[in-house]
């Protein structure tokens, strides 16, 4: 992260970790690399039915079955149509249902296109707030303003805790367990195959905690202990970004969350600042498997602060 600060400096992009100052989307294209006309989509089976789409944005979870297609997350606008396409080529036939695991561009982008297409798009009722309004998303050396959705991409259908699809001789619960990653999050459990799309929640590196709205670290820890506890040893586990995991990761991944909160915490009660805390390593023994931890110490720093 920090070699992408001085990288967006070099280029005389505005950038804001106080979120005053907000890349176009165009400058946020270019600051991470996005190139959605040469990008394919690559498919990868996990269950039955069950297809995980990697492209420019989430992963996206797709099940197509006898009932129709419901598809996790929609990437962007500009991948939709290679998205239909790869739906298209495992058997599906249009979209029918959307989930968003929650509000951000990056999961949600594509909204507008597959709702115009007809798709009912659901997400959880904090989640449908914030796409409704206009949003800045600090990400630390870099700041976004999240325009408003328009109303063909908000979700026709919300909930508060939990709800629960009948789809494809599946049976999928929506679950939503308090802020975490943001202050909508939802994971996607198909019970029968014992499979778990987690939004970003959980991911392959270290999480970006979008504490300026709703975010907590301690709150994506209790999602995921929740989460945890419905899983076992040979579930599937589909992060927001990464490759595919289970059980074993999804624990390791809440025991250095569990132990980086602690050491802030602890070095907060002691009156440290930011870059005290930052200077102290609080995530010394967890770098080479999870990345920079820049953002992460930042934001969960701010998120314990409150």
């Amino acid at each position: 992260m920090r070699r992408l600060f001085y990288f967006l400096t070099l280029l005389g992009f505005s950038v804001s970790a106080q979120g005053h100052e907000y890349l176009s989307f165009d400058e946020l294209n270019s600051a991470f690399g996005w190139n959605f006309e040469e990008t394919e989509v690559l498919s990868e089976e996990v269950a039955p039915g069950l297809h995980v789409l990697f492209g420019v944005g989430g992963n996206v979870l797709v099940s197509i079955g006898n009932q129709g297609v419901l598809m996790v997350d929609s990437q962007f606008e500009q991948m939709v149509p290679k998205l239909e396409a790869t739906v298209r080529d495992l058997g599906g036939n249009g979209i029918d249902f959307i989930i968003n695991t929650h509000w951000h561009f990056d999961h949600a982008d594509g909204n507008p296109s597959v709702g115009r297409s007809g798709s009912w798009i659901v997400a959880q009722s904090n989640s449908r707030r914030m796409m409704a309004g206009e949003h800045p998303i600090d990400l630390v050396n870099l700041a976004y303003l999240q325009p408003p959705y328009p109303p063909e991409a908000m979700p026709v259908i919300s909930f508060d805790d939990h709800m629960q699809f009948h789809l494809n001789d599946a049976t999928i619960d929506l679950l939503h367990y308090g802020p975490a990653h943001t202050t909508g999050d939802t994971a996607v459990l198909f019970r029968e195959a014992n499979l778990v799309h987690m939004g970003d929640v959980f991911n392959a590196s270290y999480p970006f905690i979008d504490a300026g709205n709703g975010g907590d670290i301690e709150g994506m820890i209790r999602f995921c202990k929740n989460v945890l506890d419905r899983l076992d040893a040979d579930s599937t586990v589909i992060p927001g970004h990464g490759p595919v995991m289970g059980y074993e990761e999804l624990a390791d991944y809440i025991d250095m969350l569990e132990t980086v909160a602690s050491r802030i915490h602890a070095m907060i009660d002691a009156g440290m600042s930011l870059e005290d805390v930052l200077a102290a390593d609080p995530t010394a023994g967890f770098d080479e498997r999870y990345g920079d931890p820049y953002r992460l110490i930042n934001r969960a720093y701010m998120s314990l602060s409150r």
